[in-house]
């Protein structure tokens, strides 16, 4: 096994997550305003681990870390609906390892349905909670696993610590072969994803996040992991400042908008593209 976190970067796992198409999008950028060969849509949909998605590749260093340090449990939380999660239960799977994610409850009755399916399907043990106790019951499943003999390997919100972050320096340099000198702009939940981007350019100017509204104090927490997970791959220090759009956290966390709905429409009917409201869609609106 490779070096772990704490000595360097792991050698990642292969999760089919690399080396995806960037595709052109003349129809949508015409309706943007932008001439033909302007816009490209890098396609991390196809990253290919339980639906695909941008934390394929994280999890692919993340869980290289975790059997590197002798762990067979993964622990991780997010909201309900996470995304993050119904991955890292596939990522565990994957690598023959058991998961636990501590999910916040937004309502008393959740209905179990799109991702807690998905969730149920993979043998995730759910641990509901609310978000002013979330840290306290992390904590809690933790020690109760190492009671219980096992070993457990905490992932962050989102796989957005600077490892997991790093592989979207990968990522930027595929991107840079494709499409050199090309701005990303990217939907910013837990910001990891931009801040991977970053780290592998070298330049926060070259990546525009669009703030979904998920989490408070991400200006920092973005420009931070940058520069930590450029640190652990011996990449310079990223020049200039972060960039980043607010207009779409007026509404809450995954509130559908009628903005983010209708950038939805507008890539479907342009590319046949389908974006969901909380992230991707609201970047495009952003």
């Amino acid at each position: 096994m490779a070096t772990s976190q704490r000595t360097g970067v792991p050698e990642p796992l292969d999760f089919a997550a690399r080396d995806t198409p960037l595709q052109s999008a003349d129809r949508l950028g015409a309706a943007l305003g932008l001439e033909a060969g302007r816009l490209h849509i890098k396609r991390d949909d196809l990253t290919g681990l339980a639906g695909g998605g941008n934390k394929a590749r994280k999890l692919e260093l993340l869980v290289a870390d975790a059997l590197g340090a002798g762990a067979d449990t993964l622990v991780t939380t997010g909201a309900a609906q996470s995304n993050h999660v119904r991955a890292t239960g596939a990522a565990a799977r994957r690598a023959g390892l058991e998961c636990v994610a501590v999910l916040t409850e937004r309502h008393p009755k959740t209905v179990a349905e799109g991702n807690l399916v998905l969730d149920d399907l993979l043998g995730i043990r759910v641990v509901w909670t609310t978000y002013s106790k979330q840290r306290t019951n992390i904590d809690r499943a933790i020690e109760t696993l190492q009671d219980d003999g096992r070993v457990p390997y905490e992932i962050s919100f989102g796989g957005s610590s600077p490892l997991g972050s790093a592989a979207y320096a990968w990522c930027a340099d595929e991107i840079e072969h494709d499409a050199p000198g090309a701005t990303v702009v990217c939907a910013n939940g837990s910001g990891g994803t931009h801040a991977g981007l970053v780290a592998g350019f070298g330049d926060h100017r070259r990546v525009l996040g669009v703030d979904v509204g998920g989490l408070a104090g991400l200006d920092a927490l973005i420009t931070q992991t940058a520069s930590s997970a450029a640190e652990l791959l011996g990449r310079p220090e990223p020049s200039d400042s972060l960039q980043m759009e607010t207009s779409q956290t007026a509404a809450p966390y995954g509130e559908p908008t009628d903005e983010a709905i209708g950038a939805i429409r507008l890539a479907a009917e342009t590319e046949g593209l389908i974006l969901d409201p909380v992230y991707s869609g609201r970047a495009l609106a952003g």
